[in-house]
């Protein structure tokens, strides 16, 4: 099914494992601070409803996406008892090259954290056409990706727990 069709937030079908006792991160960039406080909300939530204890959520903002790597590695290195860090922004493509490049550093650096530290760090961007798209994924008609970071943060401390 087209992307254009569909909620893609929906979990029914897979097992969400519950949060119980993880300690979890996010990270959140204050550009394009009406998605991204969306987004965070989103994951703040279904962290909460998964069995997070609200203590055991530490959120940080910084200022845009491109941040959000330095802040990861940043966090990682003075917080070693995290499960998973989540990492929220959203670039919407302009009239130069510059979403391509902050695009192209956050998903390779926040990557790169996650494999320097073997800790979960969720690449929770949005990388958008438009404003509208950006918005249809932060709570819009295509469900909330900070709903999808959560879930997929939980589902990763949960595979490293089982290691």
């Amino acid at each position: 099914m087209a992307t254009h069709l569909k909620n893609l937030s929906d979990f029914s079908h897979t097992t969400i494992p519950s949060g119980k006792g993880y300690k979890m991160a996010i990270i959140v960039a204050e550009w394009n601070a009406k998605i991204t406080g969306a987004l965070y909300q989103g994951a703040f939530d279904t962290l909460i409803k998964q069995g997070v204890d609200e203590s055991d959520i530490l959120s940080l903002s910084v200022p845009g996406t491109f941040e959000l790597t330095g802040a990861a590695d940043m966090l990682l290195n003075k917080k070693s008892d995290l499960d998973a860090v989540i990492c929220i922004g959203c670039v919407i493509q302009g009239d130069t090259k510059h979403f391509d490049f902050i695009c192209d550093a956050a998903a390779h650096g926040i990557t790169n954290v996650g494999i320097k530290y073997s800790k979960p760090v969720i690449f929770g961007v949005l990388t958008t056409n438009d404003e509208q798209q950006a918005i249809d994924r932060a709570g819009g008609k295509h469900g909330n990706k900070g709903d999808e970071a959560a879930i997929t943060a939980l589902k990763m401390a949960e595979y490293a727990s089982s290691l």
